[in-house]
């Protein structure tokens, strides 16, 4: 109940919500199992849904190990959980999805360091715990595709490190309460970031003009490599076709290659459940 609560496009008193979804489940419009609730009456929901928050609760505890190590890394001020593990739900195929906060200007060195980092857990085959998959610096804290999808990212994530930038991050993502107005954040989930005498050592090696020209030539260079997978089609080990948007202070999977689509689908699938519900409603 919390959960459809929380994910709401309109804000409402809960207890208000809360006789509205007892009442739709008295009329068959919804199902309801124990604490769950489904537009299905298929109790094997149920069942697929808490076997994958059992597999998310083991793959979390990993994350937070992942998180140990990769906070230590040269110029990365925060880390969070992202993608289905922050919803509480995973499958066999599931990555631990990561979501990157780097120092002002040298997301491109932070980010090949822990890449050249991540092509030695392929050794052990240990890659799917290091999917990092998108960055952001604190130049520029702001994610600006905004919809449902980024909004529900935004709100989904576990912070594991980053305190006080993780305070900053949400502060400029406000706007994710115009599609989630019910949706608490998880801010006290996040450790602060103590530096390590070699961290500190290796940043300050490269603050500088250096560090500026050694920043902007990984960008490039990176943006060239993922030019070309994308034009060659290249698919990951999913079956989707790889592709990158990239700039300055960030570097993420390309919403043009399956954001939009998702959204589409999505607002596909919700016409037909209020069709379906006005039609058993009619009857």
């Amino acid at each position: 109940m919390e959960e459809v609560y929380f994910f709401l496009p309109v804000k409402l008193n809960y207890e208000e919500f809360e006789h509205a979804l007892l009442g739709l489940a008295v009329d068959r419009l919804i199902f309801r199992f124990d604490h769950f609730y489904t537009l299905k009456n298929d109790y094997f929901l149920v069942e697929r849904r808490e076997k994958g928050n059992a597999k998310a609760a083991d793959l979390i505890a990993i994350a937070r190990k992942v998180g140990d190590l990769l906070i230590g890394f040269p110029y990365v001020r925060g880390i969070a959980i992202s993608g289905s593990l922050s919803k509480n739900f995973a499958d066999d195929d599931s990555d631990i999805d990561l979501f990157i906060i780097t120092a002002k200007n040298r997301l491109w060195i932070a980010r090949t360091i822990m890449h050249c980092f991540k092509k030695l857990t392929f050794l052990v085959k240990k890659q799917d715990y290091f999917c990092m998959n998108y960055y952001i610096d604190e130049d520029d804290l702001l994610i600006h595709e905004k919809n449902i999808y980024t909004a529900t990212e935004v709100a989904t994530l576990m912070p594991l490190y980053g305190d006080t930038v993780f305070e900053q991050f949400y502060t400029v993502n406000a706007w994710t309460r115009s599609f989630l107005p019910n949706k608490c954040l998880r801010l006290a989930t996040a450790k602060p970031v103590k530096r390590s005498l070699l961290k500190k050592l290796v940043e300050v090696s490269l603050n500088n003009k250096i560090g500026n020209a050694v920043d902007n030539l990984l960008m490039g260079m990176t943006k060239r490599r993922w030019l070309t997978k994308m034009q060659m089609k290249k698919k990951n080990h999913r079956g989707i076709i790889m592709a990158m948007d990239a700039g300055k202070h960030y570097a993420k999977p390309d919403p043009f290659n399956f954001q939009y689509k998702l959204i589409a689908s999505y607002q596909k699938r919700v016409e037909q459940v209020l069709e379906h519900s006005e039609g058993v409603a009619a009857h």
